[in-house]
Protein backbone atom coordinates (compact mmCIF):
# COMPACT_ATOMS: atom_id res chain seq x y z
CA UNK A 1 0.00 0.00 0.00
CA UNK A 2 1.42 3.39 -1.14
CA UNK A 3 1.91 6.34 1.74
CA UNK A 4 -0.35 9.07 1.81
CA UNK A 5 2.64 10.93 0.34
CA UNK A 6 2.43 8.34 -3.01
CA UNK A 7 -0.75 9.42 -3.77
CA UNK A 8 -1.98 12.01 -5.49
CA UNK A 9 -4.20 14.15 -2.96
CA UNK A 10 -2.43 16.90 -2.20
CA UNK A 11 -3.17 20.60 -3.43
CA UNK A 12 -0.88 23.68 -3.71
CA UNK A 13 -2.38 27.25 -2.80
CA UNK A 14 -1.11 30.71 -2.93
CA UNK A 15 -2.51 34.05 -1.81
CA UNK A 16 -4.19 33.88 -5.67
CA UNK A 17 -5.79 30.56 -4.75
CA UNK A 18 -5.39 26.88 -5.57
CA UNK A 19 -2.53 26.13 -7.98
CA UNK A 20 -3.11 22.58 -8.95
CA UNK A 21 -5.06 19.35 -6.85
CA UNK A 22 -4.63 15.59 -7.13
CA UNK A 23 -0.91 15.96 -6.86
CA UNK A 24 1.14 13.45 -4.91
CA UNK A 25 3.55 15.36 -2.42
CA UNK A 26 7.04 15.34 -4.34
CA UNK A 27 4.93 16.96 -7.59
CA UNK A 28 3.38 19.46 -5.00
CA UNK A 29 6.77 20.09 -3.60
CA UNK A 30 8.74 20.79 -6.78
CA UNK A 31 5.76 23.22 -7.79
CA UNK A 32 6.11 25.12 -4.52
CA UNK A 33 9.63 25.28 -5.77
CA UNK A 34 9.04 26.82 -9.00
CA UNK A 35 6.16 29.33 -8.40
CA UNK A 36 8.42 30.57 -5.57
CA UNK A 37 11.46 31.09 -8.04
CA UNK A 38 8.77 32.97 -9.84
CA UNK A 39 7.69 35.31 -6.97
CA UNK A 40 4.67 33.71 -6.06
CA UNK A 41 3.88 34.56 -2.20
CA UNK A 42 1.87 32.25 0.06
CA UNK A 43 3.05 29.26 -1.15
CA UNK A 44 1.24 26.00 1.06
CA UNK A 45 1.07 22.17 0.39
CA UNK A 46 -2.45 21.43 1.80
CA UNK A 47 -4.34 17.81 1.55
CA UNK A 48 -7.15 17.42 -1.49
CA UNK A 49 -9.84 17.37 1.51
CA UNK A 50 -8.61 20.69 2.83
CA UNK A 51 -9.10 22.29 -0.33
CA UNK A 52 -12.39 21.08 -1.04
CA UNK A 53 -13.04 22.10 2.78
CA UNK A 54 -11.77 25.42 2.47
CA UNK A 55 -14.06 26.59 -1.18
CA UNK A 56 -17.21 25.13 0.91
CA UNK A 57 -16.61 27.49 4.22
CA UNK A 58 -15.90 30.48 1.25
CA UNK A 59 -19.13 29.70 -0.61
CA UNK A 60 -20.64 29.65 3.05
CA UNK A 61 -19.42 33.11 3.86
CA UNK A 62 -19.78 34.66 0.60
CA UNK A 63 -23.64 33.70 1.14
CA UNK A 64 -23.61 35.35 4.60
CA UNK A 65 -22.42 38.63 3.44
CA UNK A 66 -24.55 38.81 0.20
CA UNK A 67 -26.97 41.82 1.06
CA UNK A 68 -30.78 41.46 -0.20
CA UNK A 69 -31.35 43.26 -2.99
Amino acid sequence: MPSDLEQKKWTVISERGREASSLTHEEARRLVHRLGAEGRHGLCIISDEAARRMNENASVDSEATKTPA
